[in-house]
């Protein structure tokens, strides 16, 4: 993505766009709107019945037929179980299991066949091969893309919850459910949990999250985009409908209207991305969330009781901060905690300040300033110490009156100290607020700012009563951890110069109690009471709870580090005139389309529903049996995975905008019996893979290709080069180094540099030898921003984009990176050295090569031209050759 750009290029695509929130609703009389009824079959004569293997065969050859074609003769054997054999788990067959597929076949074909197909459909396999199917489809990755790019290291279970599901079988309905409304129809389960990392699959911009508040115009449309990511991610890959592309005026080709765009916003209004932390073990996460309520009462009651404490004994709460601030002192090592930081101005004579409440009026000996220090592109000390500057001091907040300068450095530009303290006396005035003011900025880049470390107050026992004090100023960039006005007076350097926090805790908790003596009895007792239950709670030792990035709010009460919803309440939502954000018109309620005759698409939920309930509804909408765009869609998808060109051939987009379907019947059948099958997907692959249309030949025909060059009638079988992760695959697999250990975390094929910050993800650091990323490639960590190369010039997918179908394109850099990549002079090494064990001799050699690579054993000719390669160049260059033949890389 493009960072801070996509921002400034939005802004100017809403401002242009046309506003036509009035234009008329299209009809909803589209085919893909309409019901989905079961076709009748075709009649077909006796001969073209004969070749009929089930239902989509009638379908397909009446098409040909009408076109004036004729279906291709059945491949071979042999072709057939290694099409069969990438299609259903992305691998090729081993030689064994090719010998014993090609015997079978010898006397029972069609059991055989059906053997083959039951038991590739129960590997485990089957599951990583769909799933990186799925993965593109959703645009999953590994972090986050824009330019900060950071890794997501907690992404990787949703991956394993989609390979588990296919495993599993998962009725599709329920798959789509767990990824909309997991943890809401499907609470107390590992899978709900898991699943909801499809909702925070795609890109997000740290810094208009993390950096910039949900009150800028850049946060608003910051949350703006990421909702819109949300809502095209779920319409685009369940229901094939480009609904994103009416958040400016109404749909300009399909009956999608801009009410219904932000409808569906709503229904993501309180979500937010984070980590959420949850238990394998149901008992295990009964008993933690069992005591997460039990703690959220007992705080409750502990607020009730500390607010009237604090009523009654008000330097109790200063003193509460107080020891917050001294326990957080810093020990060793960096902290990220930089300080006080000012909004940015674009002229350096701009008044700023920032000013400490000490509670209570106080009888000031010195004040200690420090500066900053940013670790961020090696700016170091200084960073943001203001030009000319004043320190005053005052009873009055506003300080209008009864104010003492302590402090003037606005005549002439001040010293720059960095980080070295800034301490002098006051002479014990008293104050109950300090306030510095800035009347010429600090240089940034092209603007100016003010930034502060640290202010420190030192009472004449020497205490320091600005520690955890209030904080107010004229502006301030919170960003936390790195700036926010706490930051001020959280003891950071204080610490480090009086190295006094036991001392000082022990001061201040000492004065605590005296206070708290004061107390009535009732509520001395109640507030020892609440801190022995709370104490109870803490002191339950559960196992590590498990970790998944996913985008969700924990049972409407609360985010899990989210980036701006009101715990777990959502936002209110509008249509925005032209798709500004600063240009709200009326507030929607949540629902989704409205264009569907048959399926209602307002939601009826109570006043009182929880965000839960909006992502619930939305998922049982698009799951209800009346919904035909969710049915239609996943088998189209299914379809064209394995024929190499959908029956629609826009798996995204069934609007006026995409193609029309070329067997619309075929594709009515197939969604009408997956759906009454209870959406199986295996039941669907099996019907597709045992169908005459899948089993026929590759070979051209060039009659045929004058009707229809592209195959839209399906004459022929659709000859394919394997995706890049089959490739990769497939390289270690023949090589005997693929290790086949499913699930876990995903392994890097790439050295990071700079981690914190901007990661940079150095590929030709990597060490091809590296035993733990001789993994399936669907367990690649998948980095956004810079993608692998290897992988990205063999037409891998862009996980900042949602891939319906990947670009097959054939270049020289793809001949150059089979034949030079570390990895293939890596593993012909280790293919030569395997088939180097099945015997000495350069014929046997080869000919265990071939097997492995091709299925096949090498003509006469092809043998002798690789044996006297070998004998010249080496066997395992000879290896290279092979696995740089066509041949490894397309299935007929």
């Amino acid at each position: 993505m493009f960072g801070s750009r996509v921002t400034f290029l939005t802004i100017v695509l809403l401002a242009f766009a046309p506003h036509v929130r009035a234009q008329p609703k299209p009809a909803a009389d589209w085919w893909s709107l309409k019901p989905i009824v079961r076709p009748v079959l075709p009649k077909l004569d006796a001969a073209d019945s004969k070749w009929v293997r089930n239902p989509i065969d009638a379908f397909v050859i009446a098409n040909l037929r009408e076109k004036g074609l004729s279906p291709s003769p059945e491949a071979d054997p042999r072709t057939l179980i290694r099409r069969l054999t990438f299609d259903l788990i992305g691998l090729p067959p081993t030689p064994e299991e090719v010998d014993a597929f090609l015997k079978e076949s010898g006397d029972k074909p069609q059991a055989a066949y059906e053997r083959l197909v039951d038991r590739l459909l129960a590997s485990p396999h089957y599951g990583e091969r769909w799933a990186r199917h799925w993965l593109d489809v959703v645009h999953y990755g590994d972090t986050h893309g824009y330019d900060k790019d950071k890794t997501r290291p907690n992404a990787w279970p949703y991956r394993d919850y989609v390979i588990r599901a296919f495993n599993d079988d998962r009725p599709y309905a329920r798959f789509v459910q767990e990824q909309l409304a997991g943890d809401v129809l499907f609470p107390g389960t590992v899978d709900g949990i898991e699943a909801l990392g499809f909702i925070a699959a795609g890109p997000w911009d740290f810094i208009g999250h993390a950096e910039v508040p949900e009150s800028k115009t850049d946060g608003k449309i910051a949350r703006h985009l990421d909702r819109d990511d949300m809502v095209a991610n779920t319409m685009m890959t369940f229901a094939s409908t480009t609904v994103q592309c009416a958040q400016c005026h109404n749909h300009k080709f399909d009956p999608i209207t801009q009410e219904d765009y932000y409808s569906l916003q709503s229904v993501f209004a309180a979500v937010d991305r984070a980590d959420r932390k949850y238990y394998r073990d149901p008992e295990i996460g009964k008993k933690a969330g069992d005591l997460e309520v039990r703690k959220k009462v007992l705080l409750d009651r502990k607020k009730a009781i500390d607010a009237k404490i604090a009523k009654a004994i008000p330097e109790l709460a200063v003193i509460d901060n107080q020891i917050a601030a001294v326990k957080t002192l810093p020990t060793t090592g960096e902290r990220p905690e930089f300080g006080y930081h000012s909004a940015l101005s674009p002229n350096e004579d701009s008044v700023k300040w920032v000013q400490i409440d000490l509670g209570k009026s106080v009888a000031i000996d010195a004040i200690e300033y420090v500066g900053c220090h940013d670790t961020f592109n090696n700016i170091g000390a200084g960073f943001g110490f203001p030009v000319r500057f004043k320190i005053e001091i005052s009873d009055d907040t506003t300080f209008q009156k009864d104010v003492a300068v302590v402090l003037d450095n606005t005549k002439a530009d001040a010293v720059n100290p960095g980080v070295k303290p800034q301490r002098f006396s006051v002479g014990g005035k008293a104050a109950r607020h300090v306030r510095v003011t800035a009347t010429k900025l600090a240089p940034r880049m092209n603007d100016y700012m003010l930034a502060l470390g640290e202010l420190s107050v030192f009472d004449e026992e020497g205490k320091n009563p600005a520690l955890g004090a209030e904080v107010s100023a004229f502006d301030s960039i919170e960003a936390p951890p790195r700036w926010r006005k706490s930051n001020l007076v959280d003891g950071y350097y204080f610490g480090k110069q009086a190295k006094a926090a036991p001392k000082d805790l022990a001061t201040l908790t000492e004065r605590r109690q005296l206070l708290l003596q004061n107390l009535d009895t009732e509520t001395s007792k109640s507030l020892a009471e609440v801190a022995s239950a709370l104490a109870a709670v803490d002191a339950v030792n559960l196992p590590p709870a498990s970790v998944v990035y996913c985008g969700t709010v924990y049972n409407g009460s609360g985010t899990f580090g989210g980036t701006g919803s009101n715990g777990g309440k959502p936002r209110p939502i509008f249509l925005l005139k032209r798709g500004d954000v600063n240009q709200p018109l009326s507030e929607v309620a949540p629902a989704a389309l409205s264009s569907i005759k048959e399926l209602p698409g307002r939601f009826n939920l109570p006043a009182n529903h929880n965000e839960g309930d909006r992502r619930a509804a939305l998922a049982k909408w698009l799951t209800d049996a009346k919904n035909p765009l969710t049915w239609r869609s996943i088998v189209n998808r299914v379809w064209r995975y394995h024929i190499g060109r959908g029956i629609v051939e826009t798996p995204n987009d069934f609007g006026k905008m995409g193609q029309l379907p070329t067997h619309p019947e075929l594709l009515d059948y197939l969604a009408f019996t997956f759906r009454e099958d209870c959406g199986s997907m295996k039941k669907l692959h099996k019907l597709i893979v045992t169908s005459a249309t899948y089993r026929q030949m590759s070979k051209a025909n060039e009659a045929a290709e004058e009707i229809d060059a592209e195959n839209s009638c399906y004459w022929r079988m659709n000859r394919r080069r394997l995706e890049a992760e089959a490739i990769h695959d497939s390289v270690l697999f023949v090589s005997g180094k693929l290790d086949t250990k499913l699930y876990g975390t995903a392994f890097q094929d790439f050295i990071i540099e700079k981690p914190e910050h901007s990661p940079h993800y150095q590929y030709h650091l990597h060490d091809p030898e590296d035993p733990k990323t001789h993994r399936r490639s669907v367990y690649r960590f998948l980095v956004r921003s810079q993608q692998q190369p290897f992988m990205t010039t063999l037409d891998c997918a862009d996980p900042s984009m949602q891939v319906d179908k990947r670009n097959e394109t054939l270049s020289a850099l793809q001949a150059l990176a089979l034949l030079n990549n570390g990895i293939m002079l890596s593993m012909s090494k280790h293919f030569a050295g395997r088939v180097a064990k099945l015997g000495t001799e350069d014929r046997t050699q080869i000919i265990a090569a071939m097997r492995f690579a091709l299925a096949r054993e090498p003509s006469e000719s092809e043998l002798k031209l690789l044996v006297e390669y070998a004998k010249k160049h080496g066997l395992p260059n000879a290896c290279r050759a092979i696995l740089n033949l066509n041949e490894f890389v397309f299935v007929d």
